[in-house]
């Protein structure tokens, strides 16, 4: 007998009918000998319409009252499916996430869940009884006992956590599509539906605005090891497997606060190679990761900055046993990419850089913790580190930094993030993926394989795909997202400095705003003899005045230049654990937007993720020519229910 968790959204139980179908499919689960826990939304546009009726008394209202007026919502929908239960003949009893014992931080509309009590739960699981409980809810810990929402996406961090606690067997998220889709199936019919998909690519698609899942469940799934499954309300499906490598063990106190930051990694094994001045034009990146993806040279992070006047800067870094190899590709195509407006002026220029190293902090904790970004290059400046190259994603932050400060640099993180040396931290190599999957020699060394792997993510994809018998090879890209929410701050002649980004980005963590893609350029000018770089960001486009307002009032008094916020760009994103190790695939997706003639204002990568800021009428037709061009439609088309 299994003990599941299931969680129905507002369309699921948006009518007396639909909760008398869900009620069916409770008890048909039951009756199939396995104990439940039911996680509900409110109904429909329930939500909507209470926050319609608040803004009709103000225009502002206060944040605990929302919660007190949000939080009925769900009660309703327990209330009923309680009653459509037990008119089946089901012992069944509705919870709020007070009762259920869910106990969350004292932060209104927004809060993250600390620990849940369970044993009244448990009692009632033990009677025989379906437990349907109210999402999105809980209360604050200590003697006032107010009620709490979790945010958006609420509903699926409550039916995760609740699985975390309980140990439940696995959790079912119930939606309105067939599971987890290549693409938004809004903006692409034909998106493909997929068998399974890891935890840390569906974390980089929920956090791309993929909105299947929220990232919060997603990274609880990640840091307790709960098998999830996404599933269609409408149909008997099997859905998609979100899975996870066995977790190292996490204490269920403070469960979505608990240690960010769970490895600090390093490799010393790279060199840069970067192309200044090159042409600000679509075509541009896919001719010159064309030419490399033909000579196999495979790539590790790619950056494009911010364009100044008619030209740009793209940088890359590599291995050095293929470093000459690169050098050489960039060196030939350089005079190709001369602007034909004014060629001696304009001439691209490579620049080569060896003796580097890549620092970088792995953990799901990262999520909506501006902080943690900040605190990272707060500790590199403390130590005197100088950044070089930033890359973002939502499980690792690395920066390049000098290959002599490399040592420094770890000790500094591990001891800021509390990182035992040796516990879960690896040197990075090419052959350390290759090294653990032939560890694996029978299936009952798959685990132990996975668990002496840290780092990198991949690894433990690769290890477990050989641990599935007649696996077939995941393909490169998994999924294709388009955020439009997002607008790009970039901040000019910014002292290139240790201690530069520590500064900048401690002031937006202060100020609670979230940073995506960072993007520092390549091109150093000297200043009244202080040299100098731009640095551009992405960040919601509801923060972007905001942050602009608050950067530009410090920027002359830190000796910064100017600030200048562009809100009309969209984001177009790749995700896939088969990527690594694959020269390809950045060209082919450079190469699909060229056919289009869009141009790329930026670029940044990470293992799993390549993302490119485009302008934001160009958005949609950017996300249908990368699905196109990776083959990801399926022959079904999918219509998403009303």
């Amino acid at each position: 007998m299994a003990l599941i968790v299931q969680k129905f959204g507002g369309t699921s139980v948006g009518s007396v009918e639909r909760i008398q179908a869900v009620a069916q499919r409770v008890y048909k689960t039951v009756k199939a000998g396995n104990s439940l826990v039911v996680v509900v939304s409110a109904m429909g546009k329930t939500t909507d319409g209470l926050v319609k009726l608040a803004n009709e008394i103000s225009p502002n209202p206060n944040r605990r009252e929302m919660d007190m007026l949000l939080s009925t919502g769900e009660q309703v929908t327990i209330a009923l499916l309680s009653m459509a239960l037990q008119e089946l003949g089901q012992p069944a009893i509705s919870m709020t996430g007070a009762q259920v014992g869910i106990v969350t931080e004292a932060e209104h509309s927004r809060a993250r869940i600390l620990h849940i009590e369970t044993t009244r739960l448990t009692r009632h699981i033990n009677e025989g009884k379906v437990v349907v409980v109210a999402g999105f809810q809980g209360t604050s810990s200590g003697g006032e006992m107010e009620i709490t929402t979790l945010g958006r996406g609420g509903s699926d961090t409550s039916a995760v956590a609740i699985a975390a606690a309980l140990r439940a067997s696995f959790c079912e998220i119930y939606t309105d599509v067939p599971g987890i889709l290549t693409t938004d199936p809004r903006l692409v019919a034909e998106a493909q539906l997929m068998d399974a998909i890891t935890c840390n690519e569906m974390l980089e698609l929920a956090s791309l605005g993929a909105k299947v899942l929220h990232p919060r469940a997603v990274e609880i799934a990640r840091n307790y090891g709960v098998p999830l499954v996404v599933r269609s309300s409408w149909t008997d499906a099997p859905g998609t497997w979100v899975t996870s490598a066995k977790p190292q063990g996490r204490s269920l106190i403070n469960l979505e606060i608990a240690r960010p930051v769970d490895a600090v990694e390093f490799d010393t094994n790279q060199a840069k190679v970067a192309l200044l001045r090159v042409p600000d034009k679509p075509g541009v990146a896919a001719r010159l990761f064309g030419e490399i993806s033909r000579q196999k040279v495979d790539v590790d992070l790619i950056i494009q900055s911010v364009h100044e006047g008619n030209s740009n800067d793209i940088a890359f870094t590599v291995t050095t046993p293929i470093l000459k190899r690169a050098e050489a590709v960039a060196a030939a195509i350089a005079p190709a990419l001369r602007s034909q407006s004014n060629p001696k002026f304009d001439e691209a220029e490579v620049m080569v850089e060896h003796n580097i190293a890549k620092v970088s902090i792995a953990g799901a904790g990262m999520i909506g913790r501006p902080g943690v970004a900040a605190k990272m290059f707060a500790t590199l400046a403390a130590a005197g580190v100088n950044i070089q190259m930033i890359s973002t994603s939502e499980v690792k932050v690395s920066c390049v930094v000098d290959a002599s400060e490399c040592d420094r640099a770890v000790t500094a993180l591990r001891t800021a993030f509390e990182i035992e040396a040796g516990s879960k931290e690896e040197l990075l190599t090419p052959n350390s993926c290759t090294d653990a999957i032939n560890r694996v020699s029978t299936p009952n060394s798959c685990t132990d394989a996975i668990n002496r792997v840290s780092t990198p993510n991949s690894c433990t994809d690769a290890i477990n795909r050989v641990c599935t018998p007649n696996s077939s090879p995941t393909p490169p890209v998994r999924g294709v997202a388009l955020d439009l929410n997002q607008a790009r701050l970039a901040i000019r002649q910014l002292p290139d400095r240790p201690g530069m980004a520590a500064k900048l980005f401690g002031l937006l963590a202060q100020h609670n705003i979230s940073v995506d893609m960072i993007i520092q350029s390549q091109r150093c000018r000297v200043i009244d003899g202080v040299p100098r770089r731009d640095i551009a960001f992405t960040v919601s486009r509801l923060d972007g005045e905001s942050a602009k307002e608050m950067l530009t009032q410090v920027a002359a008094e830190l000796g910064w230049g100017e600030v200048v916020l562009d809100s009309a760009i969209a984001k177009v994103s790749i995700v896939g654990a088969g990527m690594v190790g694959q020269p390809g695939v950045a060209a082919k997706m450079f190469e699909a937007l060229a056919q289009h003639q869009i141009n790329i204002q930026m670029i940044a990568t990470s293992e799993i993720k390549i993302s490119c800021v485009v302008a934001q009428e160009q958005g949609v037709k950017a996300l249908q020519a990368i699905h196109t061009a990776f083959g990801l439609a399926g022959s079904e088309k999918f219509v998403v229910p009303a």
